[in-house]
């Protein structure tokens, strides 16, 4: 039984060594300011910038820092799927290309997330211990998302900020 688990470590070894051959794949940086980015079509103050950069920017903008870990595999595999599902519901750098409805239901999901403490995930604030939210950081995030969607109801007729459901 004990050469078949040292085999058997031995065997998980040498994979986890030949899978840190294996590419990465693209890296999510851009090195501008996207033309699409939340920023150029609201006011996003520094305060709440500060935020959006320390908890939420790494996996929702075109734009991640990558942590010294994302060199070893399988982690660099995770991390790129973490970040290609967190881009798929809502990615600031894209946020002014969205239609208005878009634009005004991703701003609720972010305060229902941001106030129940879902976002960011616990995974993230694991070891990103600085991309905690506090309760006065949750009620600026809280507060800026609900500035714009007032500015959207004043903007646009309320039905066109309703996504309908096809029947």
């Amino acid at each position: 039984m004990l050469t078949f688990l040292k085999r058997f470590i031995f065997v998980l070894l040498i994979l986890l060594l030949l899978v840190q051959f294996y590419p990465k794949g693209d890296k999510n940086i851009s090195q501008t300011l996207s033309a699409t980015d939340i920023s150029t079509k609201y006011n996003v103050p520094a305060d709440v910038q500060t935020v959006l950069n320390a908890s939420c920017y790494d996996c929702h903008s075109n734009n991640t820092v990558y942590p010294w870990y994302y060199k070893v595999q399988p982690v660099a595999w995770w991390l790129n799927e973490d970040i290609k599902d967190a881009k798929k519901d809502v990615n600031f750098s894209e946020f002014a290309s969205y239609r208005a409805a878009k634009q005004f239901r991703k701003l609720k999901e972010i305060k229902d997330e941001v106030e129940g403490g879902d976002m960011p995930l616990p995974s993230y604030t694991f070891i990103h211990r600085y991309a905690r939210l506090d309760e006065t950081q949750k009620k600026l995030v809280i507060n800026w998302a609900t500035s714009i969607q007032d500015s959207l109801k004043a903007h646009y007729p309320a039905d066109s900020l309703v996504i309908k459901k096809p029947v």
